[in-house]
């Protein structure tokens, strides 16, 4: 009875100490991505607007394009919310990539010093500019009602579209951060596919406007079906459960080749930095 009551006393501790430990872990991650953001905009005069004026700019950008100066023969009316429900995710998804191919060469003493789990340090990177992305909202707010955009029962789907999309990066950072660290080139090429990306998905496009030649872009590509959910509260039209099932697979393959690229670099990046 005696070595009975130990045992258990023994492991009701180890599983009070790592609860302890994940409860340290998430408030860790929280405090760094608020560091994160007061650095960021602590220096700007404009603060997180410049969150808000990029996508806005490029959205106003291409509906100039496609409204005035050519015949739009792609997107819904209204074209300035169809652009910035995928404008806006892919603002986050293009930043949150890009800075974690700096996610351990950035804060190189704070990475040696501070003993937290270090997938932290992709995961304050994907949860500030998620902050940033929930901040830019009011803008797309604001045009839908301006414009007369009508709103559907899709507009529940936003909060899975927003935990797929942090899935996908933090899956692709996991990836990205550790091996930039042995190769440095991996930061330019990094940017490099970015560019190329952002034609090959569907933001100033919908999947369906795909001719049936680059169909399988919009499959092998897991912003698609993200993207898709994205606009179903607007454009119930956008959405093809498939497409968003096919999304969601990758998704989840992405996020797990990142734990398992992560652990088995993780002790050899320490050794590097």
């Amino acid at each position: 009875m005696r070595a009975g009551n130990r045992r258990n006393r023994q492991n009701s501790g180890v599983t009070s100490a790592s609860r302890s430990q994940r409860s340290s872990a998430w408030s860790s991650l929280w405090l760094l991505t608020r560091r994160d953001l007061k650095v960021r905009y602590s220096t700007s005069l404009l603060g997180y607007l410049w969150s808000i004026l990029d996508p806005l700019l490029m959205s106003l950008i291409y509906w100039f394009v496609f409204t005035q100066v050519f015949t739009r023969s792609v997107g819904e009316s209204p074209y300035i919310v169809f652009l910035l429900t995928a404008l806006l995710p892919w603002v986050w998804f293009t930043g949150a990539v890009s800075d974690s191919t700096r996610a351990f060469l950035r804060d190189v003493k704070l990475v040696r010093s501070v003993a937290l789990p270090h997938w932290i340090w992709v995961g304050r990177i994907v949860c500030s500019k998620g902050v940033e992305f929930l901040l830019s909202l009011p803008v797309l707010v604001v045009f839908a009602v301006f414009s007369g955009a009508t709103v559907g029962w899709g507009l529940l789907l936003f909060p899975l579209a927003v935990v797929l999309l942090a899935a996908l990066i933090l899956g692709i950072g996991l990836i990205v951060a550790p091996l930039v660290v042995f190769f440095r080139d991996l930061e330019r090429a990094v940017k490099l596919i970015i560019r190329v990306a952002f034609y090959a998905s569907p933001i100033i496009y919908g999947a369906a406007d795909l001719p049936a030649f680059a169909q399988p872009l919009a499959w092998l590509n897991p912003l698609s079906g993200i993207f898709a959910l994205f606009r179903a509260g607007f454009f119930p039209d956008q959405l093809n459960w498939t497409l968003v099932g096919a999304s969601t697979v990758m998704t989840l393959v992405l996020l797990g080749v990142g734990v398992l690229v992560f652990r088995r670099t993780i002790g050899g990046v320490l050794k590097e930095l």
